[in-house]
């Protein structure tokens, strides 16, 4: 393939950390879009000394700041002429309910609001580089079940495990939703269940619940580079446009839920994140 740009959230450690070094390894310069700088440039070090491959980037982006998103599209826009692959890689979940300084609930900002803020301002350079949009999801979007009523979980009592399910299954509906909003612009989106990883990813939640079910399922998790691969896979198989809107696991297409395609459902989202994240770069209704 010829020189590919990529960017990419999260990308400071796990899942996010394996597909840049990977990445890396096949020659695509890459936008590492991270909260934490100085840790982002030890990564990029850390991907030239491993790969050589020096055209690797750090930009800072705190998804959970809707202004720190914004200047890091202004950022990227100014930058660059297109983008060929976007890895929204980023996400986390939270024991306890927390707003961010916006007052939006720090799940559904980190996993969902940022990343639909980033892709729709970078939309002009996504459709110069026929981009394709990867979305990291999780089988945790079965148990999801929206509450667009409450999006802010200001009505029910916080469910740390619930509304990461929520923001998962809303992660496939913004995957099904560019797919159709810009398909005739050359853009193609996919929606990843890394797998089950052992990863700090768990530090988010607490209780004896938690530690219990830790324990049972480590000798089942897969590390994180095998937790990357399908992400690399999504970004590099050639002809992959033709499954634009699909969910994979290991590689492969899999089918997701089957509330994860209500077209109600994912044009209400759409609606309520474009309200929410006010003025940004045009995108279609």
């Amino acid at each position: 393939m010829s020189l590919k740009t990529t960017v990419i959230t999260g990308a400071t450690s796990g899942i996010g950390k394996e597909t840049a070094l990977g990445l890396a390894k096949k020659d695509h310069a890459l936008y590492l879009l991270v909260r934490n700088v100085p840790k982002g440039e030890a990564l990029k070090k850390d991907i030239i000394a491993q790969t050589g491959n020096k055209n690797i980037h750090v930009v800072k982006c705190d998804l959970a700041d809707l202004q720190s998103v914004r200047e890091a599209a202004d950022e990227l826009n100014g930058k660059l002429v297109s983008i060929n692959v976007l890895i929204n890689n980023a996400g986390g979940i939270f024991a306890k309910k927390e707003l961010t300084k916006e007052g939006f609930e720090m799940t559904f900002a980190t996993n969902h609001l940022g990343h639909f803020l980033l892709t729709l301002g970078l939309m002009p350079l996504l459709e110069k580089g026929h981009a394709r949009v990867i979305n990291v999801s999780s089988s945790a979007h079965q148990m999801g079940k929206p509450n667009f009523d409450d999006i802010q979980w200001a009505h029910h009592k916080y469910s740390a495990w619930r509304a990461y399910g929520m923001a998962k299954l809303y992660n496939l509906y913004f995957t099904k939703s560019l797919a159709e909003k810009y398909a005739d612009k050359g853009v193609s989106s996919f929606a990843v269940h890394p797998g089950l990883v052992k990863t700090n990813f768990w530090g988010g939640t607490s209780g004896l619940l938690n530690k219990v079910m830790q324990l049972l399922l480590t000798p089942f998790m897969i590390s994180a580079e095998e937790g990357a691969k399908t992400s690399i896979y999504l970004a590099t198989e050639p002809g992959m446009e033709a499954k634009s809107c699909q969910y994979f696991v290991k590689s492969r297409l899999k089918k997701s839920s089957v509330l994860s395609w209500s077209e109600e459902n994912r044009n209400k989202l759409w609606d309520i994140s474009k309200k929410l994240v006010g003025k940004i770069a045009p995108a279609k209704a």
